[in-house]
């Protein structure tokens, strides 16, 4: 396809978004309940034909050479797809965000003021690997009354063709136009520069999902406003008054339960006071198949682990690596986690209260827990029924991005005949 073809085309669909945006915000919430029911239905109903083109994405990739973490994020099997319908279902049940109210006042001169929540419009979404972000991206934005054109990544242009013909005979079962929900039919990189460069000034916000590269350059190219969702590089921090037991499941869920997700923990700090824990939690990950790099202090307490070095701790490994950095106190781990965090999730293991809460108030990341695992940075987890990605910026939305992230708001003002003196 030529570049005129391919702007030609692009272009179509962002005029398309436009108008199917403006029908969405007219839709009334029991239709795009409907909708989101018939989606399920209709992906459940044509999960063979979603499992034998996930086959055939999975057979590409490993000729392709790609990692066992990205295999992973792109693996569905018969329960995986289940999960799938499961997950829109979840959202079609999730309270209408639409025309909420998030505050109402009077004012002395007897008007009164609403502010209500209202769709964004359209969303573009730049995603890769993943092919159940087809279904959560779709579900999402049709909740939040937004239309959106999905570009997925080429090594799942099989698995979200297929998912996304479920998703648009759905829509079509409630009589709700297909262009609410458009994949854009190229693996051609081109079509991400147009997207980015908003399709005519059709696409209202971008967000991205997957690796650093593609986040970086969609924030450096995009002409649109952008909702980023960064790499993990995820702490936890077992502080000297941690439960042992409780430390060692929770390192080992951090990290092992699914090693390529984002919220997988990435390095494990550990107080110089707590060094007696070391072996246990060291053995606890390694029979879990972990490989463990640790810096000098780490070592010299465990025999046989390969060091940890300045790369190590600014990387998001996605698989079964995890880095153990020895610190002094509560500060040189909030030192540690602001140079080298990512802003996405990172946990404290303690029982001290005042410890906890110190690392609450310091740690500035989307997600900061206390005695759980990392591995709940999960939209389903916060209740959400599913997202759109984490977002680990600091305006409009941080952590998981639900329906109700994807929303911006509007005044009511209602008078009863007051001009301004």
């Amino acid at each position: 396809m030529s570049h005129n073809e391919l702007e030609t085309q692009l272009l179509r669909l962002g005029r398309q978004a436009r108008k199917a945006a403006n029908s969405l915000r007219l839709a009334s919430v029991d239709i795009r309940q409907k909708a989101i029911l018939a989606m399920a239905a209709r992906v459940r109903e044509r999960a063979n034909d979603i499992e034998a083109a996930n086959k055939l994405d999975m057979k590409a990739a490993k000729e392709r050479g790609l990692s066992s973490a990205m295999l992973d994020r792109l693996w569905l099997d018969p329960m995986r797809i289940e999960a799938v319908a499961a997950s829109l279902e979840d959202v079609a049940a999730l309270p209408d965000p639409i025309g909420h109210e998030d505050e109402r006042w009077t004012q002395p001169n007897g008007l009164t003021f609403a502010k209500v929540r209202t769709p964004i419009g359209v969303i573009g979404m730049i995603y890769e690997s993943r092919p159940n972000v087809t279904a959560d991206a779709a579900s999402l934005c049709i909740k939040s009354a937004n239309a959106c054109i999905l570009r997925g990544g080429s090594e799942a242009v099989r698995s979200n063709t297929a998912i996304h013909k479920a998703i648009t005979q759905g829509l079509l079962d409630v009589g709700l136009p297909e262009t609410c929900v458009q994949y854009v039919p190229t693996t051609d990189r081109e079509a991400v520069g147009h997207m980015l460069a908003g399709l005519g000034g059709a696409i209202d916000l971008i967000i991205p999902r997957g690796g650093k590269g593609l986040v970086a350059r969609v924030q450096q190219d995009a002409r649109v406003p952008v909702l980023a969702h960064l790499e993990g590089r995820n702490h936890t921090y077992i502080h000297k008054d941690a439960n042992p037991d409780m430390a060692r499941k929770i390192i080992v869920n951090a990290k092992m339960r699914r090693t390529g997700i984002c919220g997988s923990t990435e390095t494990m700090l550990l107080d110089e006071d707590a060094l007696h824990m070391l072996p246990s939690l060291v053995s606890a990950l390694q029979e879990a198949g972990c490989k463990i790099k640790g810096d000098e202090r780490a070592r010299g307490a465990i025999n046989g682990i390969d060091l940890a070095n300045e790369a190590d701790f600014q990387t998001e490994y996605l698989d079964a690596v995890l880095n153990i950095k020895i610190v002094d106190d509560i500060d040189a781990a909030l030192t540690h986690i602001a140079k080298y965090g990512s802003n996405h999730t990172d946990a404290i293991v303690t029982d001290n209260t005042a410890a906890s809460e110190k690392f609450l108030a310091s740690v500035d990341s989307a997600i900061v827990m206390h005695n759980a695992s990392t591995q709940y940075a999960d939209g389903g987890e916060f209740g959400f029924g599913a997202e759109i990605g984490i977002a680990t910026g600091r305006l409009h939305a941080r952590g998981p991005v639900g329906a109700q992230h994807l929303t911006s708001y509007k005044y009511h003002v209602l008078g009863n005949g007051q001009v301004r003196p």
